[in-house]
């Protein structure tokens, strides 16, 4: 009899959580506004992230003060050429080039002496100057790497000639060899790394946005007083608006994985799919306690979006998306533990671009569980206390 009356407890359970979570959702399907903005999100603006933001030096702008005209400055200015750099012209004057830097109309500004062919001729060093737009200090890095390796190419061809050698007389001489191998993105494009970036970013914001959306809609409308005196328990209430919310980001999730990442950008997916979903639910669940929490201090729709936007800064600063935890400090590399966006994207780039395993990333995935069930305990505590 008792076995009997515990069932009939628990088919009662889970119907009223499956009602209310057919009811958040049929209520996220009526909110065209929120359901475009979603899309958006995860289609156009990771399409533009990953197309229009590069971090590869890209046919730089480049104009060139030729002081010698001679075949050995016109050979140096001819190893400037793209995918890297783009010859924009000649000009007459430091002035002039120093101009065009100014207006950002150059990147680079190459400026060859007078005399530059005969001092190589009669052996002594020869230099050029060259001037650099570091406004983009990452271009510009880029930009002097690539042009101290030609012209130090260039130097070192032009001495071989000069002794009577050849490239091939380098193999008899005992050298250092830099052998460099890149794993996981052998070409390193930004399109596979960006576009993850961005949905990653997208996941984390909609994970506290929307179940604090969800709980503050009954605010507004005056049901949430309702909802308290009914049989529900707190966790049925708050649950299932964390469960709906769930499957609407994994759908839209699945909409930039297999629509945008995979079909648009080619992004390789080396792991395991379903490992990937089940990490991401579980860092949905850790997200969504923030958003609760966010929930019982937002008194409306605004300023739940301004809390969200509140909350999504230091997680974001302290993942490792814009700066490596590496370059921070120590007590700030340290803090950056407590983000969990920081253990879910070494999970989901773990997953995607590297096919690892949860042999390889149990730290990751441990980390965000423990970070979850302390921030979504916390969520429900608050909300208990709201209305005791």
């Amino acid at each position: 009899m008792k076995a009997h009356v515990n069932r009939a407890q628990a088919a009662v359970w889970w119907r009223r959580l499956w009602v209310m979570t057919a009811k958040e959702v049929q209520q996220l399907l009526r909110d065209p506004i929120l359901l475009s903005f979603m899309v958006f999100v995860f289609t156009v603006n990771i399409y533009l992230q990953g197309s229009s933001v590069s971090l590869q030096l890209n046919r730089a702008a480049m104009v060139v003060q030729d002081g010698d005209h001679s075949a050995a400055s016109r050979e140096l200015i001819h190893r400037f050429r793209p995918p890297y750099f783009r010859l924009d012209g000649e000009v007459d004057s430091s002035r002039e080039a120093i101009g065009l830097l100014d207006r950002g109309e150059v990147m680079v500004a190459l400026d060859i002496p007078t005399g530059f062919q005969e001092r190589l001729l009669k052996g002594e060093s020869a230099s050029v100057l060259m001037q650099v737009d570091a406004t983009q200090s990452a271009q510009a890095f880029l930009a002097t790497s690539y042009a101290a390796r030609i012209v130090g190419q260039f130097g070192l061809e032009k001495i071989l000639v000069r002794e009577g050698l050849s490239s091939g007389s380098l193999e008899e001489v005992p050298v250092v060899i830099d052998d460099q191998r890149v794993w996981f993105n052998p070409n390193e494009k930004d399109t596979w790394f960006m576009p993850i970036s961005e949905m990653l970013e997208a996941i984390t914001l909609f994970s506290i946005l929307l179940p604090a959306a969800a709980m503050v809609r009954e605010k507004e409308r005056g049901t949430i007083e309702q909802l308290m005196v009914s049989p529900l328990s707190p966790f049925q209430i708050m649950f299932p608006k964390v469960l709906a919310m769930t499957a609407v980001i994994l759908f839209c999730m699945s909409l930039a994985l297999f629509g945008v990442l995979g079909l648009v950008f080619q992004v390789p997916m080396r792991g395991s799919l379903p490992l990937f979903y089940v990490v991401t639910t579980l860092y949905i669940f850790a997200n969504a306690g923030l958003g609760l929490f966010a929930a019982t201090i937002a008194r409306n729709l605004a300023q739940v979006g301004l809390l969200s936007l509140l909350i999504l800064a230091p997680i974001i600063l302290l993942s490792g998306t814009w700066t490596p935890p590496e370059a921070m400090p120590t007590w700030l590399r340290l803090a950056t533990l407590a983000s969990p966006l920081r253990h879910y994207i070494d999970a989901s780039y773990g997953i995607l671009l590297k096919g690892a395993g949860l042999d390889s990333l149990w730290d990751s995935v441990l980390a965000i569980g423990i970070l979850g069930i302390l921030i979504f305990s916390f969520g429900i505590r608050r909300f208990r206390r709201q209305f005791v």
